[in-house]
């Protein structure tokens, strides 16, 4: 399901691919949020930097019975390999719009990659332990990161020109519908910003003691 919130035009005013962006994300008491994606798009798409024949691949590790990282940001193009590092199986599977595949039982780093070519958001999912979620976000942009711990960001190399702004999480509040939520940029200056959204609870099902491992 994909829920994006559209912030607003934000002009980078530099050199050609020498300008830094840097970002913030909040929630609405302050608080950092981490694993927030955010990404910029230019407000004229025919500037968009063609995606190319050669995108490098990108990881969804299986770690701890877990997916990691728990949401993953890429371009529409992007191959993603999906490595299990655990000495179980897993079976990976996604039913979203944006791309439905399986990876069925395997353990190692043999799984196939997967082409992600639609954008939007592939919710993840195994067949085999039902508590592990992950996300993969696809985006028409190359210009995006994530925030970490701190909810702090920074995006490198972008052109001189404008942008529309949009920040996601996995939890973000808001309808099923592509730009239904909007918030002022509270700071522009020289390239940054700052973002506040809402999160609802966590709904992650925890794993299952180690005590009831499966072993296939």
């Amino acid at each position: 399901m994909l829920r994006i919130v559209v912030v607003g035009l934000l002009l980078i005013s530099s050199s050609a691919f020498s300008a830094t962006f840097s970002g913030v994300v909040e929630g609405k008491k302050g608080e950092p949020i981490a694993d927030a994606i955010v990404s910029l798009m230019p407000a004229n798409r025919d500037h968009l930097p063609a995606t190319g024949s050669i995108i490098p691949d990108a990881k969804m590790d299986q770690i701890d019975k877990q997916y990691v990282p728990y949401d993953l940001p890429v371009r529409l193009g992007t191959q993603v390999r999906f490595p299990n590092k655990d000495n179980i199986k897993h079976h990976v599977y996604s039913f979203s719009p944006a791309k439905r595949f399986e990876l069925k039982l395997y353990a190692g780093v043999n799984a196939k990659p997967i082409m992600f070519d639609k954008a939007g958001v592939v919710a993840l999912g195994c067949n085999i332990h039902d508590w592990m979620l992950g996300y993969i976000y696809v985006l028409e942009t190359p210009f995006f990161a994530k925030t970490d711990k701190d909810g702090r960001l920074q995006i490198n190399d972008l052109p001189n020109d404008h942008y529309v702004a949009s920040v996601w999480h996995p939890r973000i509040r808001g309808k099923v519908k592509k730009h239904d939520q909007r918030i002022s940029l509270q700071e522009v200056d020289a390239g940054s910003a700052t973002f506040s959204i809402k999160l609802k609870r966590e709904r992650r099902k925890r794993r299952t003691p180690d005590f009831e491992e499966e072993v296939y």
